[in-house]
Protein backbone atom coordinates (compact mmCIF):
# COMPACT_ATOMS: atom_id res chain seq x y z
CA UNK A 1 0.00 0.00 0.00
CA UNK A 2 2.81 2.35 0.82
CA UNK A 3 4.39 1.46 -2.47
CA UNK A 4 1.38 2.74 -4.42
CA UNK A 5 1.34 5.99 -2.46
CA UNK A 6 4.99 6.55 -3.13
CA UNK A 7 4.49 5.85 -6.87
CA UNK A 8 1.56 8.32 -7.09
CA UNK A 9 3.49 11.04 -5.33
CA UNK A 10 6.49 10.49 -7.59
CA UNK A 11 4.29 10.70 -10.71
CA UNK A 12 2.72 13.96 -9.54
CA UNK A 13 6.11 15.48 -8.81
CA UNK A 14 7.40 14.50 -12.25
CA UNK A 15 4.38 16.10 -13.99
CA UNK A 16 4.81 19.23 -11.91
CA UNK A 17 8.48 19.45 -12.76
CA UNK A 18 7.58 18.96 -16.44
CA UNK A 19 5.10 21.83 -16.39
CA UNK A 20 7.60 24.06 -14.65
CA UNK A 21 10.23 23.15 -17.20
CA UNK A 22 7.97 24.26 -20.14
CA UNK A 23 8.36 27.78 -21.52
CA UNK A 24 5.93 30.34 -20.11
CA UNK A 25 4.26 30.93 -23.52
CA UNK A 26 3.48 27.24 -24.01
CA UNK A 27 2.15 26.95 -20.47
CA UNK A 28 -0.17 29.91 -21.10
CA UNK A 29 -1.45 28.40 -24.35
CA UNK A 30 -2.13 25.07 -22.70
CA UNK A 31 -3.88 26.72 -19.78
CA UNK A 32 -6.03 28.83 -22.15
CA UNK A 33 -6.96 25.77 -24.19
CA UNK A 34 -7.89 23.86 -21.05
CA UNK A 35 -10.11 26.72 -19.87
CA UNK A 36 -11.85 26.91 -23.25
CA UNK A 37 -12.55 23.19 -23.23
CA UNK A 38 -13.83 23.41 -19.70
CA UNK A 39 -16.13 26.37 -20.35
CA UNK A 40 -17.39 25.13 -23.71
CA UNK A 41 -21.07 24.07 -23.53
CA UNK A 42 -21.80 20.44 -24.20
CA UNK A 43 -24.80 18.31 -25.05
CA UNK A 44 -28.19 19.92 -25.61
CA UNK A 45 -26.97 23.30 -24.36
CA UNK A 46 -24.62 23.67 -27.32
CA UNK A 47 -26.25 25.48 -30.23
CA UNK A 48 -24.91 26.74 -33.51
CA UNK A 49 -26.78 29.22 -35.68
CA UNK A 50 -28.37 27.03 -38.35
CA UNK A 51 -27.95 27.82 -42.02
CA UNK A 52 -29.95 26.77 -45.05
CA UNK A 53 -29.39 23.33 -46.44
CA UNK A 54 -26.65 23.55 -49.09
CA UNK A 55 -27.69 23.12 -52.69
CA UNK A 56 -26.46 19.79 -54.12
CA UNK A 57 -24.10 19.94 -57.06
CA UNK A 58 -26.04 17.24 -58.91
CA UNK A 59 -29.46 18.90 -58.77
CA UNK A 60 -31.71 17.48 -61.49
CA UNK A 61 -33.19 20.90 -62.35
CA UNK A 62 -32.17 24.46 -61.45
CA UNK A 63 -33.11 28.00 -62.48
CA UNK A 64 -30.89 30.94 -61.49
CA UNK A 65 -32.43 34.41 -61.29
CA UNK A 66 -31.09 37.84 -60.34
CA UNK A 67 -33.44 40.14 -58.43
CA UNK A 68 -33.41 43.73 -57.21
CA UNK A 69 -34.57 44.28 -53.64
CA UNK A 70 -35.86 47.84 -53.35
CA UNK A 71 -35.57 48.86 -49.69
CA UNK A 72 -38.38 51.41 -50.10
CA UNK A 73 -40.83 48.51 -50.24
CA UNK A 74 -42.53 47.53 -47.02
CA UNK A 75 -41.36 43.91 -47.19
CA UNK A 76 -37.68 44.89 -47.56
CA UNK A 77 -37.60 47.90 -45.22
CA UNK A 78 -36.40 45.77 -42.31
CA UNK A 79 -33.02 45.49 -44.06
CA UNK A 80 -32.65 49.29 -44.20
CA UNK A 81 -33.59 50.53 -40.72
CA UNK A 82 -32.04 51.76 -38.52
CA UNK A 83 -29.62 53.60 -40.79
CA UNK A 84 -27.46 54.45 -37.75
CA UNK A 85 -26.96 51.81 -35.02
CA UNK A 86 -29.14 52.45 -31.99
CA UNK A 87 -30.31 50.44 -28.99
CA UNK A 88 -28.10 47.53 -30.00
CA UNK A 89 -29.73 47.27 -33.46
CA UNK A 90 -28.11 47.92 -36.84
CA UNK A 91 -29.06 47.38 -40.45
CA UNK A 92 -27.73 44.77 -42.81
CA UNK A 93 -25.11 46.89 -44.59
CA UNK A 94 -23.55 48.14 -41.35
CA UNK A 95 -23.37 44.58 -40.07
CA UNK A 96 -21.80 43.22 -43.27
CA UNK A 97 -19.23 46.00 -43.53
CA UNK A 98 -18.13 45.50 -39.94
CA UNK A 99 -17.66 41.80 -40.63
CA UNK A 100 -15.58 42.78 -43.65
CA UNK A 101 -13.48 45.19 -41.57
CA UNK A 102 -12.77 42.43 -39.07
CA UNK A 103 -11.89 40.09 -41.96
CA UNK A 104 -14.50 37.58 -40.86
CA UNK A 105 -15.98 37.39 -44.35
CA UNK A 106 -14.63 37.90 -47.86
CA UNK A 107 -15.91 40.38 -50.43
CA UNK A 108 -15.59 40.07 -54.20
CA UNK A 109 -15.52 42.88 -56.71
CA UNK A 110 -18.60 43.64 -58.81
CA UNK A 111 -17.70 43.13 -62.46
CA UNK A 112 -19.13 45.11 -65.36
CA UNK A 113 -21.10 42.14 -66.69
CA UNK A 114 -22.89 41.84 -63.34
CA UNK A 115 -21.93 38.21 -62.79
CA UNK A 116 -20.42 37.18 -59.48
CA UNK A 117 -16.85 35.88 -59.45
CA UNK A 118 -15.79 34.20 -56.20
CA UNK A 119 -12.21 33.53 -57.23
CA UNK A 120 -9.25 34.68 -55.15
CA UNK A 121 -8.07 37.10 -57.84
CA UNK A 122 -11.40 38.97 -57.65
CA UNK A 123 -11.29 39.45 -53.89
CA UNK A 124 -11.45 43.04 -52.64
CA UNK A 125 -10.58 44.45 -49.20
CA UNK A 126 -12.53 46.87 -47.04
CA UNK A 127 -9.83 49.52 -47.41
CA UNK A 128 -10.04 49.36 -51.21
CA UNK A 129 -13.79 49.78 -51.05
CA UNK A 130 -13.53 52.78 -48.72
CA UNK A 131 -11.01 54.45 -51.02
CA UNK A 132 -13.21 53.76 -54.06
CA UNK A 133 -16.45 55.11 -52.56
CA UNK A 134 -14.92 57.96 -50.52
CA UNK A 135 -15.67 56.57 -47.07
CA UNK A 136 -13.76 58.32 -44.33
CA UNK A 137 -11.64 56.10 -42.07
CA UNK A 138 -8.65 56.32 -39.74
CA UNK A 139 -5.60 54.11 -40.07
CA UNK A 140 -3.09 53.52 -37.29
CA UNK A 141 -0.57 50.73 -36.92
CA UNK A 142 -2.06 48.79 -39.81
CA UNK A 143 -5.46 48.98 -38.17
CA UNK A 144 -8.44 50.66 -39.81
CA UNK A 145 -11.13 52.35 -37.76
CA UNK A 146 -14.44 53.67 -39.12
CA UNK A 147 -17.14 55.50 -37.21
CA UNK A 148 -20.72 54.34 -37.62
CA UNK A 149 -21.76 57.79 -38.82
CA UNK A 150 -19.23 57.62 -41.67
CA UNK A 151 -20.59 54.39 -43.12
CA UNK A 152 -22.94 55.11 -46.06
CA UNK A 153 -25.73 52.94 -44.64
CA UNK A 154 -28.35 55.53 -45.52
CA UNK A 155 -27.28 55.53 -49.18
CA UNK A 156 -27.50 51.74 -49.61
CA UNK A 157 -31.12 51.61 -50.76
CA UNK A 158 -31.13 48.36 -52.73
CA UNK A 159 -29.57 44.92 -52.92
CA UNK A 160 -28.88 42.59 -55.80
CA UNK A 161 -29.38 38.94 -54.98
CA UNK A 162 -28.81 35.73 -56.91
CA UNK A 163 -31.59 33.26 -56.28
CA UNK A 164 -31.51 29.59 -57.24
CA UNK A 165 -34.68 27.52 -57.46
CA UNK A 166 -33.80 23.85 -57.79
CA UNK A 167 -35.24 20.35 -57.56
CA UNK A 168 -33.45 18.03 -55.16
CA UNK A 169 -34.02 14.50 -56.45
CA UNK A 170 -32.55 13.02 -53.26
CA UNK A 171 -35.40 14.39 -51.17
CA UNK A 172 -37.94 14.95 -54.00
CA UNK A 173 -38.41 18.58 -52.98
CA UNK A 174 -38.26 21.99 -54.63
CA UNK A 175 -36.20 24.58 -52.80
CA UNK A 176 -35.32 28.24 -53.21
CA UNK A 177 -32.03 29.59 -51.93
CA UNK A 178 -30.21 32.93 -52.07
CA UNK A 179 -26.62 32.20 -53.07
CA UNK A 180 -25.09 35.70 -53.40
CA UNK A 181 -25.76 39.21 -52.09
CA UNK A 182 -24.62 42.63 -53.31
CA UNK A 183 -25.36 46.00 -51.62
CA UNK A 184 -26.14 48.81 -54.07
CA UNK A 185 -25.12 52.38 -53.28
CA UNK A 186 -27.33 55.15 -54.71
CA UNK A 187 -25.89 58.62 -55.03
CA UNK A 188 -26.82 61.71 -57.03
CA UNK A 189 -28.47 65.12 -57.02
CA UNK A 190 -32.00 63.97 -56.30
CA UNK A 191 -32.69 67.18 -54.34
CA UNK A 192 -32.13 69.23 -57.51
CA UNK A 193 -34.21 67.08 -59.84
CA UNK A 194 -31.45 64.68 -60.86
CA UNK A 195 -31.58 60.91 -60.85
CA UNK A 196 -29.73 58.71 -58.40
CA UNK A 197 -26.92 56.66 -59.92
CA UNK A 198 -26.47 53.03 -58.87
CA UNK A 199 -23.10 51.75 -57.66
CA UNK A 200 -23.09 47.99 -56.90
CA UNK A 201 -20.38 47.72 -54.27
CA UNK A 202 -19.33 44.07 -53.84
CA UNK A 203 -20.60 40.50 -53.84
CA UNK A 204 -20.60 38.26 -50.79
CA UNK A 205 -21.23 34.54 -50.81
CA UNK A 206 -24.33 33.74 -48.80
CA UNK A 207 -22.81 30.48 -47.63
CA UNK A 208 -20.02 32.47 -45.93
CA UNK A 209 -22.20 35.11 -44.28
CA UNK A 210 -25.21 32.94 -43.31
CA UNK A 211 -23.80 31.85 -39.90
CA UNK A 212 -23.25 35.51 -39.00
CA UNK A 213 -26.66 36.59 -40.33
CA UNK A 214 -28.20 34.19 -37.86
CA UNK A 215 -27.06 36.59 -35.11
CA UNK A 216 -28.44 39.76 -36.75
CA UNK A 217 -31.97 40.27 -35.45
CA UNK A 218 -34.43 42.27 -37.55
CA UNK A 219 -37.84 43.68 -36.77
CA UNK A 220 -40.33 41.29 -38.31
CA UNK A 221 -43.47 43.42 -38.20
CA UNK A 222 -44.53 47.06 -38.14
CA UNK A 223 -47.64 46.12 -36.16
CA UNK A 224 -45.88 44.03 -33.49
CA UNK A 225 -42.51 45.55 -32.64
CA UNK A 226 -41.68 42.63 -30.36
CA UNK A 227 -41.71 40.20 -33.29
CA UNK A 228 -38.10 39.60 -34.32
CA UNK A 229 -36.44 37.35 -36.86
CA UNK A 230 -32.87 36.76 -37.92
CA UNK A 231 -31.52 37.99 -41.24
CA UNK A 232 -30.71 34.38 -42.19
CA UNK A 233 -34.36 33.39 -41.69
CA UNK A 234 -35.47 36.45 -43.67
CA UNK A 235 -33.67 35.18 -46.77
CA UNK A 236 -34.23 31.47 -46.16
CA UNK A 237 -37.99 31.88 -45.79
CA UNK A 238 -38.20 34.19 -48.81
CA UNK A 239 -39.72 37.13 -46.91
CA UNK A 240 -38.28 39.61 -49.43
CA UNK A 241 -39.91 41.06 -52.55
CA UNK A 242 -37.69 41.50 -55.60
CA UNK A 243 -38.14 42.18 -59.29
CA UNK A 244 -36.28 39.96 -61.75
CA UNK A 245 -33.72 41.84 -63.81
CA UNK A 246 -31.89 38.85 -65.25
CA UNK A 247 -32.47 35.15 -65.82
CA UNK A 248 -29.38 33.10 -66.58
CA UNK A 249 -29.47 32.32 -70.32
CA UNK A 250 -27.16 31.20 -73.09
CA UNK A 251 -26.68 34.74 -74.43
CA UNK A 252 -26.11 36.22 -70.95
CA UNK A 253 -28.61 39.03 -71.57
CA UNK A 254 -30.51 41.18 -69.12
CA UNK A 255 -34.26 41.50 -69.43
CA UNK A 256 -33.77 45.16 -70.35
CA UNK A 257 -31.69 44.11 -73.38
CA UNK A 258 -34.64 42.50 -75.18
CA UNK A 259 -37.69 44.15 -73.58
CA UNK A 260 -38.36 47.43 -75.44
CA UNK A 261 -40.48 49.11 -72.74
CA UNK A 262 -41.69 48.74 -69.17
CA UNK A 263 -44.86 46.94 -70.22
CA UNK A 264 -42.87 44.26 -72.04
CA UNK A 265 -40.48 44.01 -69.07
CA UNK A 266 -43.32 43.36 -66.61
CA UNK A 267 -44.85 40.82 -68.96
CA UNK A 268 -41.53 38.96 -69.21
CA UNK A 269 -41.11 38.97 -65.42
CA UNK A 270 -44.58 37.44 -65.00
CA UNK A 271 -43.78 34.84 -67.66
CA UNK A 272 -40.61 33.74 -65.84
CA UNK A 273 -42.41 33.58 -62.49
CA UNK A 274 -45.09 31.41 -64.10
CA UNK A 275 -42.45 29.08 -65.52
CA UNK A 276 -41.24 28.30 -62.00
CA UNK A 277 -44.79 27.48 -60.90
CA UNK A 278 -45.46 25.39 -64.00
CA UNK A 279 -42.37 23.23 -63.42
CA UNK A 280 -43.42 22.46 -59.85
CA UNK A 281 -46.98 21.66 -60.94
CA UNK A 282 -45.62 19.41 -63.68
CA UNK A 283 -43.61 17.42 -61.12
CA UNK A 284 -46.05 17.38 -58.20
CA UNK A 285 -49.36 17.98 -59.93
CA UNK A 286 -51.84 20.48 -58.64
CA UNK A 287 -52.74 20.46 -54.96
CA UNK A 288 -56.20 20.05 -53.48
CA UNK A 289 -56.45 23.76 -52.71
CA UNK A 290 -56.08 24.52 -56.40
CA UNK A 291 -58.88 22.14 -57.34
CA UNK A 292 -61.09 23.49 -54.58
CA UNK A 293 -60.49 27.01 -55.83
CA UNK A 294 -61.12 25.90 -59.41
CA UNK A 295 -64.38 24.18 -58.39
CA UNK A 296 -65.52 27.27 -56.49
CA UNK A 297 -64.70 29.45 -59.50
CA UNK A 298 -66.62 27.15 -61.83
CA UNK A 299 -69.66 27.17 -59.54
CA UNK A 300 -69.53 30.94 -59.28
CA UNK A 301 -69.22 31.20 -63.06
CA UNK A 302 -72.18 28.84 -63.57
CA UNK A 303 -74.29 30.91 -61.18
CA UNK A 304 -73.31 34.09 -62.96
CA UNK A 305 -74.18 32.51 -66.32
CA UNK A 306 -77.57 31.33 -65.04
CA UNK A 307 -78.33 34.77 -63.62
CA UNK A 308 -77.29 36.35 -66.88
CA UNK A 309 -79.48 33.89 -68.83
CA UNK A 310 -82.42 34.57 -66.50
CA UNK A 311 -81.97 38.28 -66.92
CA UNK A 312 -81.74 37.84 -70.67
CA UNK A 313 -84.98 35.81 -70.81
CA UNK A 314 -86.74 38.37 -68.60
CA UNK A 315 -85.63 41.14 -70.90
CA UNK A 316 -86.79 39.19 -73.96
CA UNK A 317 -90.22 38.59 -72.35
CA UNK A 318 -90.50 42.26 -71.55
CA UNK A 319 -89.54 43.15 -75.10
CA UNK A 320 -92.12 40.67 -76.48
CA UNK A 321 -94.86 42.07 -74.22
CA UNK A 322 -93.95 45.59 -75.16
CA UNK A 323 -93.97 44.64 -78.85
CA UNK A 324 -97.38 43.05 -78.53
CA UNK A 325 -98.74 46.08 -76.72
CA UNK A 326 -97.30 48.35 -79.35
CA UNK A 327 -98.80 46.28 -82.17
CA UNK A 328 -102.23 46.13 -80.49
CA UNK A 329 -102.15 49.85 -79.91
CA UNK A 330 -101.16 50.45 -83.52
CA UNK A 331 -103.92 48.17 -84.75
CA UNK A 332 -106.55 49.87 -82.58
CA UNK A 333 -105.40 53.26 -83.72
CA UNK A 334 -105.53 52.18 -87.34
CA UNK A 335 -109.06 50.75 -86.93
CA UNK A 336 -110.28 53.90 -85.23
CA UNK A 337 -108.82 56.02 -87.96
CA UNK A 338 -110.51 53.90 -90.64
CA UNK A 339 -113.86 54.08 -88.75
CA UNK A 340 -113.67 57.80 -88.58
CA UNK A 341 -112.95 57.96 -92.26
CA UNK A 342 -116.01 55.79 -93.11
CA UNK A 343 -118.20 57.88 -90.83
CA UNK A 344 -117.13 60.97 -92.59
CA UNK A 345 -117.88 59.30 -95.90
CA UNK A 346 -121.45 58.40 -94.89
CA UNK A 347 -122.09 61.91 -93.68
CA UNK A 348 -121.50 63.30 -97.19
CA UNK A 349 -124.42 65.45 -98.23
CA UNK A 350 -126.60 63.97 -100.93
CA UNK A 351 -128.42 66.35 -103.38
CA UNK A 352 -132.00 67.12 -102.29
CA UNK A 353 -134.77 65.83 -104.46
CA UNK A 354 -136.60 68.70 -106.22
CA UNK A 355 -140.33 68.70 -106.10
CA UNK A 356 -142.00 68.81 -109.49
CA UNK A 357 -143.56 72.14 -110.20
CA UNK A 358 -147.30 72.11 -110.36
CA UNK A 359 -148.92 73.12 -113.58
CA UNK A 360 -151.14 75.49 -111.65
CA UNK A 361 -150.49 79.15 -111.27
CA UNK A 362 -147.99 80.49 -109.04
CA UNK A 363 -148.57 82.11 -105.80
CA UNK A 364 -147.85 85.46 -107.39
CA UNK A 365 -150.96 85.20 -109.50
CA UNK A 366 -149.52 84.10 -112.80
CA UNK A 367 -151.73 83.93 -115.83
CA UNK A 368 -153.69 80.75 -116.33
CA UNK A 369 -154.93 79.59 -119.70
CA UNK A 370 -158.21 77.89 -119.89
CA UNK A 371 -159.32 75.85 -122.74
CA UNK A 372 -162.45 77.14 -124.38
CA UNK A 373 -165.02 74.89 -125.69
CA UNK A 374 -165.94 75.42 -129.21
Amino acid sequence: MNFYRIATIALGLSLGLQLVAQPPRRRAEQQQKAEQEQNAPRGSSYREFPTAQPMPDDAAWRRDLYRTLDLDKEANATLYYPTTPQDGRENLFTYLFKLLLRKQIKAYDYKLDGNEDFSAKNEVTAKELMDRYKIFYEEKNDKVRVNDADLPSEEVKAYFIKESTYYDQHTATFRKQVTALCPVLKRGDADFGGELAQYPMFWVKMQDVAPYLGKLMLMGSSLNNAAMMSAADFFTLGCYEGDIYKAVNLQDRLLANYCPDDSALMKEQRRIEKQLTDVQEHVYGRDSAYYARLRADSIAQAQADSLAAAGKSTRSVKRTTATRRTSSVSRSSSSSSSGSKSTKTTKTKTPKATKPKSSGGSKNGGLSVRRQRH
